[in-house]
Formats: C-alpha cells, sequence, structure tokens
C-alpha cells in the first residue's frame, strides 16, 4: 500500500518529518513536496512553465511548484501506483473557517480528492514552538480510520489540532467551517527610497460563534475534523436564481 504526503511548509518542514515517522509503518510513504514554503496559494496549478523535480532520496521528491502541482505530479506520473490515502500537512498554523479557500495545505487534499484518492489535510493550530508529535500520533488513528472506512468520492477532511506544547490530546469533535471575521490586515510602509510597499494580512483571525463550528472546537482544546467538499454548488440558491429569468 502506497501512502503519499505533502505539504505547503516545504520539504524540510518539520511538521512533514514528523508526519512521515508516524505512518510509515502502516505502508510504503512516498513523499512529494514544495522544494520551499508555498502558504496561501490555494489550488494554484503551475501551467506556463515547466516543472523541476529533485529526488532528496528514495520515496522523497522536492518539486518547484505549489503543493497542489505536488499531488497532481505524484499520483500521475512519479509514484509507481495510485497512493490508497493523502495526507497534507502537519500544517505550521491553523486553517480554520474562511482561510480553508486559501491553504496549500487543503488544497493539496482536495487535488487528491478529485483525482480519486481519499485524502485529508492535518493542521497545527499554534504560531510557534511548534511541537508536532500530538498531531502526528493523531494523524496515524486518522488514516487507519479513513483506509478502513473509505470516504464519499466528493468529501476530504479538514483536520485541526489545538496548542498542547507537546501534550498527547485524544478528544475531537465533527465540525462546520467556521466563520472568519477579517479586519483591516494590510498595512502600508515605506522603504528608503520613498516608495510604498504593503504587507497582506498578519493579524490574528477573529470568529463569529457558530455551533459546532472548527473555531469553538480549537477555542475548547478539541482536535475538529470538518469534512469538505469538492462541490461548490448552492443548492439552496438554485431555485431562487431560476426566479431572476435570466
Amino acid at each position: 500500500m502506497i501512502i503519499l504526503i505533502t505539504n505547503d511548509d516545504g520539504i524540510n518542514s518539520p511538521g512533514l518529518r514528523d508526519l512521515k515517522k508516524a505512518l510509515q509503518d502502516m505502508g510504503q510513504v512516498w513523499v512529494v513536496a514544495p522544494d520551499r514554503e508555498r502558504n496561501a496559494i490555494g489550488r494554484a496549478l503551475t501551467l506556463h512553465r515547466p516543472l523541476r523535480v529533485e529526488k532528496i532520496s528514495a520515496r522523497r521528491f522536492a518539486v518547484n511548484g505549489t503543493p497542489s502541482d505536488c499531488v497532481n505530479l505524484a499520483i500521475n506520473g512519479l509514484l509507481p501506483a495510485k497512493p490508497s490515502l493523502l495526507v497534507s500537512g502537519i500544517n505550521k498554523g491553523a486553517n480554520l473557517g474562511d482561510d480553508v479557500s486559501y491553504s496549500g495545505t487543503i488544497s493539496a487534499a482536495f487535488e487528491a480528492t478529485l483525482l480519486g484518492v481519499p485524502a485529508f489535510a492535518i493542521s497545527l493550530a499554534a504560531r510557534s514552538n511548534f511541537k508536532f508529535q500530538p498531531s502526528a500520533l493523531f494523524a496515524k488513528k486518522l488514516a487507519q480510520r479513513v483506509l478502513r472506512y473509505g470516504l464519499s468520492s466528493d468529501t476530504f477532511l479538514n483536520v485541526n489540532v489545538p496548542d498542547t506544547k507537546g501534550r498527547e490530546i485524544k478528544t475531537c469533535r465533527i465540525t462546520r467551517q467556521g466563520k472568519s471575521i477579517y479586519d483591516n490586515s494590510v498595512i502600508e510602509k515605506v522603504d528608503p527610497r520613498g516608495s510604498k510597499y504593503y504587507w497582506i494580512g498578519g493579524n490574528e483571525i477573529k470568529f463569529q460563534q457558530v455551533d459546532e463550528s472548527d473555531f469553538q472546537a480549537i477555542a475548547d482544546r478539541f482536535i475538529s475534523i470538518t469534512p469538505l467538499k469538492t462541490d461548490h454548488t448552492n443548492f439552496a440558491f438554485m431555485d431562487t436564481l431560476k426566479k431572476w429569468k435570466i
């Protein structure tokens, strides 16, 4: 059995390393990951330049592209057979609420699902001093469940683990995607030559109080597991839209 792992923090991320260690006795683990950090890059695919792949060691490859590139290349070319599972992470920082649309970590799981491979993304909700071991242990437990029970063909899982400073955590909640509250996160500065430049983001994201949300689970110190779908259709609005008589 082949298990494919990737991330958006880069091939040398300690979260990826700890994930590989946790899964390595479950099957043949292949690592195909970006050669550098590719955070907040969403579902981008590289279409207008060639991709380069560097073999680091046996079953470990670095790609000069995005997480989605890595998954696509691995499944359609690099691996000797289709993997039984894709695990993306362990991400440095949470992927909660509306941030899921930006996340390269989650996008890798999305891409694998489109290509017919069961997948989940896992992130550690910390901002510094990352202790990945509890997340890695939970990733193994969840991987075993996914392989045993399977996932719907249009569904993947978004997992967030609270920061326990390295202590194991066994409690989890099945959650819904929360609602982020974004403030003015564009910072304007001036360089030494008098030209303006800007930083987007950086502030801690606030969230609405929504029952059973991923945000609330993390705030209550539970692991959050949110099933996400590849189909974005708002079915409830379809009848309303028909009434517009476009």
